[in-house]
């Protein structure tokens, strides 16, 4: 992938941010995630932090980062919708490292998810990659399954992500969560059962896996689902699309950074 103009030999360091999780093959599988950016942008210093039960966090990698001399640093949130962990702690944090850290300029990118109307096709390729690993050939209905979220926005940019993927599969697709809006999984397979559907598959929008990918996984094999997706961890799409996000922003922001950190 072609780097962007002006971001020297390896560019900016990036800071990928995820949710976090009590469980710690969540923070492996963003580790490894970040080792595949790194790999696949020779020279750029690539970190991973997490919102919350694994440090560090991103302040204290921001800080990390502008001790260490760099002026500038790219943040991209490992998230698959805008609510409230883009809206504001990631803010937050980005703040805290200004009033406290010695000066650097954070640009924040769009999270993994649809930053606007459409779909990126590396998000569907990583999709339907996890689909193919988990059971080969076609599927009568899949069911996209996500963590869940009250935010009604970021539950029509999931559907988006539903809707592109049944027309990129020419196959019924709806959508099911793990927590906090309905339908569940094990409902969502059984009714597209009930309605004929003999192989139905289960496309799990999820980055890592845990406890929700587990649950999920559980109901949905309960329900009769042939095949239950894995994560996309550090599917190779989904680190074309970190970089896609990376060099999307800097086009976009023609050279420009927030407010210096500090």
């Amino acid at each position: 992938m072609v780097r962007p103009e002006g971001s020297g030999p390896g560019g900016d360091p990036v800071l990928l941010v995820a949710h976090g999780s009590r469980d710690p093959r969540a923070a492996d599988a963003t580790r490894a995630l970040a080792r595949a950016v790194s790999a696949a942008r020779p020279g750029t210093r690539v970190l991973a932090s997490w919102l919350d039960h694994t440090e560090p966090g991103p302040t204290e990698a921001l800080r990390g980062l502008a001790a260490a001399g760099h002026p500038r640093a790219v943040l991209v949130p490992l998230l698959l919708t805008a609510a409230y962990h883009r809206r504001v702690d990631i803010p937050a944090a980005v703040a805290a490292a200004r009033d406290s850290g010695p000066a650097m300029a954070v640009r924040v990118t769009d999270v993994l998810g649809p930053a606007d109307a459409g779909v990126d096709p590396a998000l569907l390729a990583g999709l339907r990659r996890r689909l193919a690993e988990a059971e080969p050939g076609r599927f009568d209905a899949v069911v996209l399954a996500a963590a869940g979220t009250r935010d009604a926005g970021a539950r029509g940019s999931v559907g988006r992500v539903a809707e592109a993927l049944g027309v990129a599969l020419h196959t019924p697709t709806r959508i099911a969560y793990a927590s906090a809006a309905p339908p569940g999984v094990g409902a969502a397979v059984a009714r597209l059962r009930a309605r004929g559907a003999r192989r139905v598959a289960v496309a799990a929008y999820f980055l890592a896996p845990g406890l929700f990918h587990d649950a999920v996984a559980a109901a949905a094999r309960d329900a009769g689902a042939v095949a239950v997706a894995a994560p996309l961890t550090d599917a190779p799409e989904l680190v074309d699309l970190v970089l896609r996000r990376v060099d999307a922003d800097a086009r976009a922001a023609g050279g420009q950074q927030n407010a210096p950190a500090g």
